[in-house]
């Protein structure tokens, strides 16, 4: 597959050539036979050969990446390079009318009839209903406005040297005013093209939103797990890229790692609905119905920058009790670490009600482990058999994994073991406490225990 940039530049680089040789031979042709209409038409065409020159020249500047200057990209340049073609356009049917009423006011001699004209105009039918084809579907395939343009010129020279064949063959038949009729003909139909291409160019440098695109972005959006609903989307198009700036709601609960993949996958969802997209995603934190009053205190901590644990929520009838483990610095005075406890239950009673009861139990924020080394062999075996030796008979067995490490702070020791899978984890948590609390009785040096509990078939 050829790339859009070439193929566009390519497509231009024919037309060129294409539109030199037939404006040239209508030309000469027009001026041989004296046919206003087939001069007009020549003129379009000589038109059409600037457009085409200033479209290769654009095409290859406007899919040129966003620099510092140009943080949308250049394909609004597409658009401008069309505004000029319109307006030559519109000068050209100007010119056209005016020379055809003053010959039909003062009466010229009809043209010279021949077998050439409609053969030149046959021809240029041809070659320019095939170009008209080719350029249509590369505008369309690359979404390009001056591709578009350029295709609308040469449907209209399709259309004008009917109008030309016409105008000669009434002229042939005797009616004297056809060749300028014909020309007042292609006066109207660049006109009526020109205000057809004017509209969308001028949509587009307004940044009217492309039709259907807004509902499609949304829709693409709403599918990714996680959005509770798109607040406001707006798009408009550079060129043949979609710029989409969309506020989406969130639930507050989710950390920020599970918002920042909730964005990618709308990226790729908008990309896979309109092709060439750029999305920029607001991301707002939302309160979910079926939000626990758990979560909801836990957002109410994470907000103020607390560390908590062991939230519990009972419902007395109608009333909440709430019990949370609040951790603050170890050093810091009583005063002071009651103050934020306060702040932190009068967050949650403005959340909750003035009759919720609240009781926060303070203490120290675990300390940073210096660095440590791992135990000598023979530590770590007799620990190991120490952990064995408390699970046997119990609900607790299979020790393993066990692995001992020294610090400044005193032994740090992590091991694994199993527990029946129907097992409750209220019961599997009491009974491994158990033999943790054992560990640190029979091993005063021993700091923290760190416990994994495991299926027998884990």
């Amino acid at each position: 597959m050829s790339h859009p940039v070439h193929s566009k530049s390519r497509v231009a680089a024919i037309s060129i050539f294409a539109s030199a040789g037939m404006a040239t031979a209508k030309f000469a042709v027009g001026i041989a036979i004296g046919s206003l209409a087939l001069i007009s038409e020549a003129l379009h065409s000589s038109v059409d050969v600037v457009a085409t020159v200033v479209t290769w020249m654009v095409v290859r500047v406007s899919d040129l990446p966003a620099d510092e200057e140009h943080h949308y990209g250049h394909g609004k340049l597409e658009s401008l390079s069309a505004l000029g073609v319109i307006a030559m356009l519109y000068v050209l049917a100007g010119g056209i009318l005016v020379e055809s009423y003053s010959r039909l006011r003062e009466g010229a001699p009809p043209p010279t009839l021949s077998a050439i004209p409609f053969i030149v105009l046959v021809a240029d039918i041809a070659v320019n209903f095939w170009r008209a084809r080719a350029l249509h579907r590369t505008a369309h395939d690359t979404k390009s406005q001056a591709l578009a343009a350029d295709a609308l010129h040469f449907a209209s020279d399709v259309l004008g040297s009917v109008a030309v064949i016409v105008g000669l063959a009434l002229s042939g038949l005797g009616y004297a005013w056809g060749d300028a009729a014909a020309a007042v003909g292609v006066a109207v139909m660049i006109a009526m093209l020109g205000l057809r291409l004017a509209r969308s160019t001028v949509e587009t440098l307004v940044d009217r939103a492309p039709e259907g695109a807004s509902e499609k972005a949304t829709a693409a959006i709403r599918t990714v797990p996680g959005v509770v609903d798109v607040e406001r989307l707006r798009v408009r198009m550079v060129g043949s890229t979609h710029f989409i700036d969309a506020i989406v709601q969130v639930p507050r609960t989710y950390p920020i790692d599970r918002v920042e993949e909730i964005k990618r996958k709308a990226q790729a969802a908008v990309a896979r609905t309109l092709e060439d997209a750029d999305l920029t995603f607001t991301a707002v934190p939302v309160a979910r119905d079926n939000e626990s009053v758990r979560e909801r205190i836990m957002v109410i901590a994470r907000n103020s920058g607390l560390a908590v644990h062991h939230v519990t929520v009972h419902d007395l009838g109608g009333k909440l009790t709430v019990s949370i483990d609040l951790e603050v610095d170890g050093d810091m005075a009583l005063t002071a670490a009651h103050d934020i406890a306060q702040g932190l239950e009068r967050s949650i009673r403005d959340e909750f009600g003035e009759d919720v009861e609240v009781d926060t139990h303070i203490e120290p924020l675990e300390p940073e482990l210096p660095l440590g080394s791992d135990a000598a062999p023979d530590r770590v075996e007799a620990i190991r058999a120490a952990l064995s030796g408390f699970a046997a008979n119990g609900a607790i067995h299979d020790i393993h994994s066990v692995r001992v490490r020294d610090t400044d702070a005193g032994e740090i020791v992590n091991f694994h073991c199993r527990a029946a899978p129907s097992m409750s984890v209220i019961r599997v948590h009491e009974n491994v406490d158990e033999i943790e609390r054992a560990l640190r009785r029979a091993f005063p040096t021993v700091k923290r225990v760190i416990s994994h509990a495991e299926p027998p078939d884990a």
